[in-house]
Parts: C-alpha cells; structure tokens; sequence
C-alpha cells in the first residue's frame, strides 16, 4: 500500500473501521482532522453511510496513529470496539450462523467484505482451531504499522468471537512472530489468554471443543439469506477493486467471450506484462479472474434458467460436459444439481 489516494474503484468499505480509530484517538486529545491527515476522508464522513473507503485510506490513518498516539493500547481499544454489528452483512451472516465451525469458515470466505488488512486462514486440528495470519508483515507499510495493525487483528477476533457466542470465549494462547514489545503485558489483558512471541508464526488458538457451540442468535433461515446476500457482495467486491475489477467488468460485458490477457491488456492501454505484474500485486492473476468469471455465469444460468449442462458448459467455455462438472467442483464444492437445486 502506498500513501497516493485510491482509485475510485477501490473505495467499496463503509468507513466504520476509520470511525472506531478516530473514536479512540479523540479521547486521547488527538482530532479527527489530525486522525484522518493525508488519508482522503473528512471528518463528516467517517458516520456516513454513504461514503466509501479503502484499505488504503484505512491504512493511511493507522500510521498516522501510529505516528500520534502515546497509548500502546490504541490497536487493542480500536480492535475492542469494532463489534459485528458494524459490519453490515458480513457481521449479521457470521452471528447468525449454525455453528461456530461455519462461524470460522465463513469468516474467512467473506472475509473480503471486512475492510480487510490482512489474509487470515483458518484451520481446524483434532484439539485445536487455529487462525494464521501468513502476511501479517509482507505489505510495503512500515513495520510499526504492520505490528499496529496485527494486534487490532487479534482484538477483532477475540470481540468478534464473543458477539457470535453471547459469552466470553477467550482463545487458549496467542503467538506473535515478534519479539515482545515493551507493552507486551498489555496483550493477555485484552487478548484474554497468555501470549508468546519469537513464534514461528503468528496465531490465534482456540480449544476445538468449542466449534460445536450454536451461537446466541443462530437462525437457519436468516443464516441462508444472509449467506445468499454475502455471496452476491463478494461477486460485486470482484467487479469493484482495482485493475482485477477492471479485467472482470471487461470479460462480463461480452459474456461467453474469453479473450487472451493481451487483448484485455490492449483494452485496459497497458502491456500484458504491466497487467500481469498489476493484478499479482492485488493477488490474483488472469486466469483467476476468467475462472471467477465462468463460476459466476455458470451459477447464474444454472439458478435461473432451464438450460442443459451440456448448453451451460458451452456458454461458459468449455467443449464438454465432463470438464465443466470437474470444473464447477472445484469452483463451488458442488455439482450442477447442487446449485440448480438449492
């Protein structure tokens, strides 16, 4: 991330994650005009439910923080206050869910609907369940950015946790790939659990006997529906952030049509080579775009039309039925029955 302003592309976040900083910034004499210096964002904004940020412009006011503030516990109380219920869909999906196993799948599926600053990866073990965080510090942020924005992370997930279960689930121990710092007392006492550094990597570990517990507000309706309506916000996150959004609304305005990266590139007025190094920089590649692309076709005419596989395995590119099947398996989990008769 670097300190130029986003693309108007890129700006598809309620700015709910800006206010929570800016919150707990003022109560240290800190002003929202100093708060959000450099970052793109008025202080008018921060409570408009209209306006849209980036991870970008988030960033933007962490180092600021990070540059203003003379409490170490700024990333911990922001994280503490940053609630489910802020999150829109995304937060309203999760608390619903059935288990808190789907709670920390599905927290990682739409974890891009999160204003998200770091990819988190779940995994479950026979004893243990376990959040990593592979590239906590691999951005071009400064590194005290990069620690800043971790520790909220873990914060997150702690009150994130709480909010789905209705009661005080603390993780067994948290691991930070860092030395400890000179605030280092003050992790366990908002992390709940005992915290080791030097770790081999950093991680959240949770007592797996806890993924069987059904949260307080568990609806399997409501649970469905709100799924439906995260799935739908992922494909528009898709079409909305950078040069990735670019090359995905070019190959859907000729549906069925799947041209070369050259000839996208050639349309974008840059080299192939200038947008195969700009789409690995969003993590993501030609090839998964075209794949996203045919997914999400694929699952529009199976939902909403009668066509045969074999019809919807043509239109979607592929010369056989066979290969779609394998294909759409590993897109989605599952066959066509299974999206056509959801």
């Amino acid at each position: 991330m670097s300190s130029k302003l986003p693309l108007l592309n890129e700006r598809i976040y309620a700015p709910y994650k800006i206010a929570a900083l800016v919150e707990v910034l003022a109560e240290q004499g800190i002003s929202a005009e100093e708060s959000l210096q450099g970052s793109g964002v008025a202080p008018s904004q921060i409570y408009d439910a209209a306006c849209l940020t980036s991870v970008r412009q988030y960033a933007a006011v962490c180092r600021n923080a990070v540059n203003l503030s003379l409490s170490p516990a700024t990333p911990f109380r922001t994280g503490s206050r940053l609630h489910l219920a802020a999150y829109g869909m995304y937060g309203y999906a999760l608390m619903s869910c059935l288990s808190l196993r789907d709670y920390f799948r599905l927290g990682v599926k739409y974890h891009r609907l999160a204003t998200p600053t770091l990819t988190i990866e779940w995994t479950e073990y026979p004893d243990r369940s376990v959040w990593t965080f592979p590239d906590a510090f691999a951005s071009n942020l400064p590194r005290d950015v990069q620690q800043f924005l971790l520790e909220q992370q873990y914060t997150q997930h702690v009150t994130h946790l709480q909010d789905v279960a209705g009661r005080s689930c603390p993780p067994v121990k948290a691991r930070f790939s860092y030395p400890a710092p000179p605030h280092a007392s003050i992790y366990p006492e908002y992390l709940g659990c005992p915290c080791e550094f030097d770790a081999q990597q950093s991680e959240l570990i949770y007592d797996s006997a806890i993924l069987e517990f059904s949260p307080q507000l568990a609806h399997r309706h409501s649970a469905a529906l709100l799924q439906e309506t995260c799935d739908r916000l992922i494909g528009q996150a898709k079409t909305s952030f950078g040069v990735s959004g670019e090359v995905y609304q070019e190959l859907m305005r000729k549906p069925g049509e799947f041209p070369d990266m050259e000839t996208v590139a050639a349309v974008l007025k840059m080299t192939s080579r200038t947008l195969r190094r700009r789409l690995d920089a969003e993590g993501t590649s030609y090839l998964a775009i075209v794949d996203d692309v045919r997914c999400s076709l694929a699952t529009e005419y199976l939902k909403t039309t009668k066509m045969s596989i074999e019809d919807v395995a043509m239109l979607v590119g592929f010369s056989d039925a066979a290969n779609f099947r394998r294909a759409l398996k590993r897109w989605t989990g599952k066959g066509p029955g299974g999206i056509r008769h959801k």
